[in-house]
């Protein structure tokens, strides 16, 4: 039982709210405390996230030699003949002529009919089953051989339709087929395309009349072109020679000529990309670890936040947040590791290559902190001349600089995340989640001792005012007895 001040007057429930308030105090530096690393280590995190971004970007590109294996390729019929580039580093110069295209095998099949004669429907062969179709009795297998595929043989139920029939070819043989419900044939194209026919044997093909004595056969052919001044073939029309994609469209009945060159505006752009995400990462990184720190703007309370307006206390948590990583060793040691593998010197096949020969440097201004300056031309020549040499410095196995500035990233990332963990990561597998557990931990063992200390507070307020009410009442009595005097 809780009783107010109704005896002595006073605001008891005040004073217990004031008496609360100073025993809070240490609970509420620990709960400040806890804010502040959940907000160091919501910042941990979003570097992470940053540099997970830039590690991946740089592992589909920078890391690739196909990205520095980019080449223009101009021909003299286009329309006839394409060439890309796909893998080649070399440049590609040449003649082609092509005397034949590759063609796919067909079959035609001859026309299924009902039992009156008539061509069966689209519907009869969606639905109706082979039992019903009368096709059920003997021999239930089909074999299929198609150029580049050699035959499966199949066996069907008499619960089968035609139509479940066509699925399986489809998917399991060597050939697309289809039933053409206005000539009430079924036919079939190869896959691959080059020499060879399509051959149906087995009691279903004969069924669906795909057999010798029924179907109409087109043999595939071969691509036939000469190549450089060579007489050669192909079963595709699409093919590589060389690392370069040749997709043939047409006869000629001149030689159509092709030359390549290395791709400058694409590879020179995507250096110059790196070298923007790189500059703004090290900006980003050095901004946070150089940000002021206002030791005295500590996390509000919730009962501070009460009196105080909305932007009243964004202002000053922008200032609470500000210096979370100031002077971050694991993020300052990231910076010197990434800034030592750009400036690091790799072993190619001509000798020794840096930035420096491509046309990169980096700033003499030390407010820069080491961002990198490009020479847009410098670099172009290097590309157009010596491609082989750019994709060295940064693709070369184990020394490139693409590996080792990755390298230095992954470390800081693995470095952050023993001390801030992932999403999802367990308070006991990072030292901030550690240190966090624990403060939670004193923060609900406080918060009981504080349950205590109020109720003791009442029952000793409530103890006086019974004290009084008690005084009170002896005395009113013994006025009473003297009869009011």
């Amino acid at each position: 039982m809780r009783i107010g001040g109704i005896a002595s007057g006073m605001d008891i429930d005040s004073i217990i709210k004031d008496l609360m308030k100073a025993n809070r105090i240490p609970l509420d530096k620990t709960i400040q405390k806890k804010q502040y690393l959940e907000w160091q280590l919501n910042d941990y995190r979003s570097i992470n996230r940053n540099l997970q971004a830039t590690s991946s970007k740089i592992g589909d590109t920078l890391q690739f030699e196909s990205t520095f294996m980019a080449k223009n390729v101009t021909n003299s019929n286009p329309n006839a003949v394409d060439i890309k580039s796909t893998n080649s580093i070399a440049d590609f110069t040449g003649t082609i002529s092509i005397e034949r295209l590759a063609k796919k095998a067909t079959v035609q099949g001859g026309e299924l009919q009902q039992s009156d004669g008539t061509k069966l429907t689209e519907a009869q062969v969606k639905n109706s089953t082979l039992k019903e179709l009368g096709l059920e009795q003997g021999d239930m297998t089909i074999k299929i051989d198609a150029p580049g595929k050699a035959g499966e043989v199949l066996t069907f139920e008499e619960t089968d339709t035609i139509e479940s029939v066509l699925t399986r070819i489809n998917k399991e043989t060597g050939v697309n087929a289809f039933f053409d419900s206005h000539t009430g044939k079924i036919a079939m194209t190869a896959k691959n395309s080059g020499d060879g026919a399509i051959t149906v044997t087995g009691g279903m093909g004969d069924k669906l009349k795909l057999d010798a004595s029924n179907a109409v056969k087109t043999a595939g052919l071969n691509a036939q072109f000469t190549f450089n001044g060579l007489a050669t073939e192909r079963s595709s029309n699409s093919f590589t020679i060389n690392g370069f994609e040749v997709n043939l469209k047409q006869v000629t009945t001149s030689d159509v000529t092709f030359s390549s060159s290395p791709d400058t505006d694409k590879i020179a752009d995507t250096v110059i990309q790196f070298v923007n995400d790189y500059n703004k990462m090290i900006e980003e990184l050095n901004a946070k670890i150089r940000e002021p720190k206002y030791r005295d703007y500590q996390p509000l309370s919730e009962e501070q936040k009460k009196d105080m307006k909305e932007n009243e206390i964004k202002m000053w948590e922008e200032k609470a947040m500000s210096g979370t990583l100031r002077n971050d060793p694991t993020i300052s040691s990231m910076l010197t590791k990434m800034r030592d593998a750009l400036n690091s010197e790799v072993n190619g096949t001509d000798g020794k290559i840096r930035l420096s020969d491509i046309g990169i440097t980096t700033s003499n201004n030390y407010k820069d902190n080491g961002k990198l300056i490009i020479d847009e031309k410098k670099l172009r020549e290097m590309i157009a001349t010596e491609p082989n040499k750019v994709s060295e410095l940064f693709t070369k196995t184990d020394e490139g600089l693409a590996t080792k500035f990755r390298n230095a990233i992954d470390e800081g990332q693995k470095s952050i995340s023993k001390r801030a963990g992932s999403v999802g990561a367990g308070n006991d597998t990072f030292t901030l989640g550690s240190t966090m557990k624990s403060m939670n931990e004193q923060i609900v063992r406080f918060e009981e001792r504080m349950k205590t200390v109020e109720d003791r507070l009442w029952k000793q307020f409530t103890a006086m005012e019974m004290a009084i009410n008690r005084a009170n009442a002896q005395s009113a009595q013994l006025q009473s007895t003297l009869g009011g005097y």
